[in-house]
């Protein structure tokens, strides 16, 4: 895995963006993977699972203000984040990606999915959040303990318990800062009123993942982001959470896979 520093500029904006980007492989299918609230330590472990086994090329960008890196005063919602990524593969002069977001990723992605790049052949939305849907609302990330939030995460949540009285005073301001970041990009109840029918304009090819154990943003939510997104695919995964590509990597890699092969233009 490599680590760079980029600087982005973006379109109606005279800001550029520092941006730290992980890679994973040097060859094959070009993949977009976009980490949630719980910051790129979420999506690695995957990112490294996939270019193992399969001809992948994985980008990893942590989201400026996670980590403690710097995020400019105008990158201050999702959908600026979404215009980041699309100029982030502009200036890399990436074609054929695959954007996989999961969590608050996931709602980048469908937002990148609005943003009709061609350079995006395809889409994947895993757990996302963003949407407002009646009657299964997104849990209220921001008065939950983090027991309560892995409890609520997982399939088996005893696997990824984490006692916080051990973080070092490190780790603790991390989660700070991240917990912070996410607030300015999606708010307190990580929703955004316009973007279901906004979804109905796009055209990208897309699939919509969900761990079906998820109590963050449960399975009916899931289907309800299908249903917004004309054509798109709802692939349901049991067994798993909000997080299946850190709690089951092998189903879900199966699923993505097939999907950014199936409608790759690059052959």
């Amino acid at each position: 895995m490599s680590t760079t520093a980029y600087t982005v500029a973006r379109p109606g904006s005279t800001t550029p963006v520092e941006l730290t980007v992980d890679e994973v492989g040097t060859a094959g299918h070009p993949f977009l993977l976009l980490h949630g609230g719980a910051g790129p330590t979420s999506v690695l472990p995957f990112a490294t699972y996939l270019a193992q086994n399969r001809p992948a090329r994985v980008l990893v960008p942590t989201n400026p203000g996670f980590n403690a890196t710097p995020r400019p005063d105008d990158l201050a919602d999702v959908r600026a984040l979404a215009g980041l990524y699309v100029a982030l593969l502009e200036q890399l002069d990436l074609r054929d990606v695959t954007v996989v977001g999961n969590s608050i990723g996931g709602w980048v992605a469908a937002e990148i999915a609005l943003l009709a790049s061609p350079r995006v052949s395809s889409i994947v939305i895993v757990n996302a959040v963003g949407l407002v849907v009646p009657d299964h609302p997104v849990a209220d990330f921001f008065s939950l303990t983090l027991d309560q939030l892995t409890d609520l995460s997982y399939d088996d949540p005893s696997r990824f318990r984490l006692d916080p009285t051990g973080f070092s005073d490190a780790q603790k301001a991390i989660m700070a800062t991240n917990r912070q970041a996410i607030a300015v990009y999606a708010g307190r109840d990580m929703t955004d009123p316009t973007l279901a029918a906004r979804l109905a304009a796009v055209t990208v090819p897309t699939l919509v993942l969900w761990g079906q154990s998820d109590r963050v943003v449960d399975p009916d939510y899931g289907r309800a982001y299908a249903a917004a997104i004309p054509g798109s695919t709802y692939h349901p995964l049991s067994g798993t959470g909000h997080l299946p590509q850190l709690e089951t990597p092998a189903l879900a890699l199966a699923p993505i896979w097939d999907f950014a092969d199936k409608h790759a233009t690059d052959r």
